[in-house]
């Protein structure tokens, strides 16, 4: 077989490649993978880490035994516990979002944004921000907020009031109380950008060049439209790739934008020093986005984006004639259905009714956040049995190389 042949054939091999289409071939790729890599991580520990692994096991005992331990200080250590918990939680679910090139899980809009909305709005409800029993009582695994579904009178009588009537929460009150969650998360969204990085960089090391440009000029012959646009910028990235510096690749990592991976890639491949990257990723992520995206959420459900707009448009339509003189009733309107809106619930005497609307609601959101996990999973498997199917590929490519120049000698 020709070299132009093979080629050709493990280009086939790779696109039906999935769980879809083979799905048994897949699995059993995806757990040799796996069992090459679990091999590997353990032989260099056993030669070249005994003594980090020793010291890994000995800390591991050591806060198994002073959490299981009875004593004056069970209580520290539970609270202890609850801040690493909180802390790797915000964390994860930050990594989650951003590895896997694109195609990580979107838990800025499963958790992050809606606790930021949801605090927001009860503390809207209540006039307080002083709603949380500690920093770590936010949404986590299984277990919701304390907060969530107290009664403002828990909390006490209202601290902030509108000239106007009603409750307004500052946003520069409200922001602090969900700033640390945020940030770490943010945090967690700069750690899942660095395997790419990381696995560019060797490459680069090595001699390899990652082929980003061969897949894109192959894919933008079969997409069109929209897909194909952001392949050709894409391919404009590329080619501008070799001038990036601290400062772009902050602006690059404070907005969302799609190109961050590549951006990552690039960075290996060129031979951008790791602290550089890195720490312009985090200021990006965990610094400049997620307080974009905090405080916007945040205007959103505290009104004072909207109370602009309200404003703005007011100005504009106080010209149109006729209109003018409509204004102040129309208004007073939308202001009542808002504070009617924005009021804390009543006690309902129907409990049935609310246990099947609070179970019918769980229901449908962890039907959400199951699929997507299923979804990223089945994307997980399919890229590492890809990846190890490509590497069995370039042996036997090379193995066909050597044999076709020992027939020509």
């Amino acid at each position: 077989m020709s070299i132009s042949g093979l080629r050709e054939k493990h280009k086939q091999e790779l696109e039906n490649l999935s769980l879809t289409s083979q799905p048994f071939k897949t699995l059993k790729l995806f757990i040799v993978a796996i069992a090459q890599y679990l091999q590997r991580s353990l032989i260099y520990l056993l030669t070249h880490g005994v003594w980090l692994m020793f010291l890994v096991i000995a800390v591991a005992a050591g806060v198994v035994l002073f959490l299981s331990v009875d004593g004056p200080h069970t209580t520290h250590a539970e609270e202890l516990l609850e801040y690493a918990r909180f802390g790797l939680w915000w964390v994860a679910l930050g990594v989650a979002s951003s590895i896997g090139l694109g195609s990580g899980l979107h838990t800025f809009v499963l958790y992050l944004g809606p606790h930021i909305a949801f605090f927001t709005i009860k503390a809207m409800q209540c006039g307080r921000v002083d709603i949380k029993s500690a920093i770590y009582d936010t949404i986590q695994l299984n277990r919701s907020p304390s907060w969530l579904k107290k009664d403002c009178s828990e909390f006490g009588p209202s601290l902030f009031s509108s000239p106007h009537g009603g409750i307004k929460v500052p946003l520069t009150s409200i922001l602090p109380q969900v700033q640390v969650e945020a940030i770490l998360w943010g945090l967690g969204t700069a750690l899942g950008e660095l395997p790419p990085y990381f696995i560019s960089r060797a490459a680069s090391i090595s001699g390899e060049i990652i082929d980003v440009a061969e897949e894109l000029d192959t894919s933008s012959s079969e997409n069109n439209g929209v897909a194909s646009n952001l392949n050709n910028v894409k391919r404009w990235f590329l080619s501008h790739a070799q001038y990036l510096n601290f400062f772009t690749i902050l602006v690059l990592a404070s907005v969302p934008n799609p190109l961050f991976d590549l951006a990552g890639i690039m960075c290996g491949q060129f031979g951008i020093p790791f602290w550089k990257f890195f720490l312009a990723t985090l200021i990006g992520k965990a610094i400049i986005k997620t307080h974009i995206q905090t405080v916007f959420i945040i205007s959103v459900c505290n009104n004072q984006l909207l109370d602009w707009i309200e404003n703005e448009l007011i100005w504009m339509l106080s010209f149109i004639p006729g209109v003018a003189s409509a204004l102040p009733n129309i208004v007073a309107k939308l202001h009542a259905m808002k504070e009617k809106y924005m009021a804390a619930p009543l006690p309902v005497t129907s409990n049935i009714k609310v246990k099947s609307w609070d179970l019918s609601f769980a229901s449908v959101w962890n039907l959400i956040v199951w699929l997507m996990l299923f979804n990223f999973f089945i994307k997980i498997v399919n890229s590492t049995s890809q990846g190890y199917l490509k590497k069995q590929q370039e042996k036997e490519l090379s193995g066909l190389k050597k044999k076709l120049e020992e027939d020509s000698h």
